[in-house]
This record gives C-alpha cells, structure tokens and sequence, in this order.
C-alpha cells in the first residue's frame, strides 16, 4: 500500500493512494495530525489495516511533499563509480561517504513544478531513492541496518549547479532553494530488502532516458549509510536518508543540459513508483 500527503479543496490530508483516488485517513487518527506523526509513532500498518475497509473519498488533489515536515533530511553523494569518474579528478572510491543536509523546504510534491530561481538557470536533476526510518538507533551494525526502515520514497534531488561552488568545503547552498526539488509521490512500507536489492533508477527527461542504474552498486550500500551516520548521530524515526544518484545528470553531459520551463523530469524505481515533476521560472 502506499500513503501520501495531499491537498484538496484548501485542506491537507494524509491517506492512501490508489488507482481511483485517495482514501483520507487522518480523521480516523486525531493524535497523528500528519503522516510524520504516523511515521515517527509506527503507525502505518494501522493505516494499512483502516485503508482496507474505507472507500475513495478524493479524486481530484494536489500532491505535497510526501513528508513537508520532515525535521532531518540527509543526502549521500557520489555514490555510484560512473559518478565518481565523472568528475574526472582520478580519485578512488572514497573510504567514506560525502554527506551534506536538505531542508523540507527545498522540496515539493509529485506532478508540481520544480521552481528556477533568477540567481541561476543552472538547474539539475539527480534521481534518487529515499528511506525513511522507523525505529531509533545509534552505532547500528549494518547486519541490522535495514530493520530500522519505515518506509521508501522516491527524491528528484534538484540542484543549483553554480551555487555548490560558492565556498571550498560544501555544497549546502545550491541545494536548498526553495522548492528546487521533489519528494513522492507516496511512502511505501518497506518489508523485504528485495525492494532495494533489486531496485533501478530510471531518470526522463521529456522522455529521454538520462540516469539508469542499480542500487546493488552503489559505492556504499544503504546498510552503510545507516551504519555510517548512525554511528556519529542517533537516527530517529522520520529522519530521511537521501541515498544517492547514478551517472547522467544534466551538468555532466556535453554539453551541459540544465532544466528550462516546461521540461518534465520522472524519476522511476520499480517497486515504489514514478516521480513526476514539471519545472517553471519563479515569479518575483
């Protein structure tokens, strides 16, 4: 099952996501006001469990930011060899990961436009799977990594190319504009570790395939990751793991190829969905 955060009518939901249409399902859980709240309280099956005995109550909404009030985001870069060769620097596989923060405020939802700021139209797309945990932890051993996932999503990780320049040791400024990049469309229960073991990110641009890789090669797994951060800071439930994007994106083509007005990104991973965004021009 998959469970979204949405709009309708002026009024946010939560619910879950189906071919008809949305199934509400915050009214049923008055202490949960949002899906993070669902999440950091381990109640999606209890949402799963309601969604089979309710009917579709919204066909016509506005995706959200699948979890807009999401209090940690973490991203992993650089984490396939091709993306590592991309930067043509003749380094190896780095010993540890690079990571650097998001803030939900970077992000929108499924079939909303990614925003281009003025400053810059050096705007990219990095397709990517994102987990969210579901269980708190610290210095967990990678055997049992998987244990505290809640959920999977997908990211279009958007980034400002020219501003990941502006200072010598991070790249935080071009990748937190505001609605820059999307997250969703929805969470889906994470229960077998085939859903990333076996998982393949496509990225389309206008239909054209751009980024086409495997989770199973990543340079650090995702066990890593969670192995990794959790050793330096305790994972709590709703945190969000960004896990990384594959060769392709549009500031290593030749030329370079940024997103303009009108393009459309999809970002697919079998098992959880596609990622749909348009992209338009900020009005100032």
């Amino acid at each position: 099952m998959r469970f979204a955060t949405y709009s309708h009518a002026g009024e946010t939901f939560y619910g879950a996501a189906t071919e008809a249409g949305m199934i509400a399902l915050n009214d049923v859980f008055p202490r949960w006001p949002t899906l993070f709240d669902v999440v950091i309280n381990g109640g999606l099956s209890a949402l799963e469990a309601t969604a089979q005995t309710r009917s579709v109550t919204h066909t016509d909404v506005t995706y959200e930011m699948v979890l807009p009030n999401a209090r940690r985001i973490l991203c992993v870069g650089v984490n396939f060899p091709d993306r590592n060769a991309e930067y043509k620097d003749g380094s190896e596989q780095p010993k540890y990961m690079s990571l650097f923060p998001r803030f939900a405020s970077g992000f929108t939802g499924h079939d909303q436009p990614l925003i281009r700021p003025p400053e810059s139209h050096m705007l990219d797309y990095e397709g990517e799977v994102a987990i969210v945990i579901g269980k708190v932890g610290r210095r967990i051993a990678e055997a049992d990594a998987y244990d505290h996932i809640a959920a999977l999503t997908l990211c279009n990780e958007g980034t400002i190319r020219d501003w990941v320049r502006h200072a010598k040791f991070n790249v935080t400024q071009g990748k937190n504009w505001d609605r820059s990049a999307s997250m969703g469309p929805w969470l889906v229960p994470f229960s077998d570790a085939r859903q990333l073991d076996e998982a393949r990110i496509l990225t389309r641009v206008n239909g054209e395939l751009r980024q086409d890789d495997t989770l199973s090669r990543m340079m650090h797994p995702i066990r890593r990751e969670i192995a990794y951060i959790s050793t330096f800071m305790a994972l709590q439930p709703g945190d969000i793991i960004v896990t990384g994007t594959p060769t392709g994106s549009g500031a290593r083509l030749d030329p370079p190829q940024f997103l303009k007005p009108g393009d459309v990104v999809e970002v697919e991973v079998n098992g959880i969905g596609t990622l749909r965004n348009t992209v338009e021009d900020e009005v100032t």
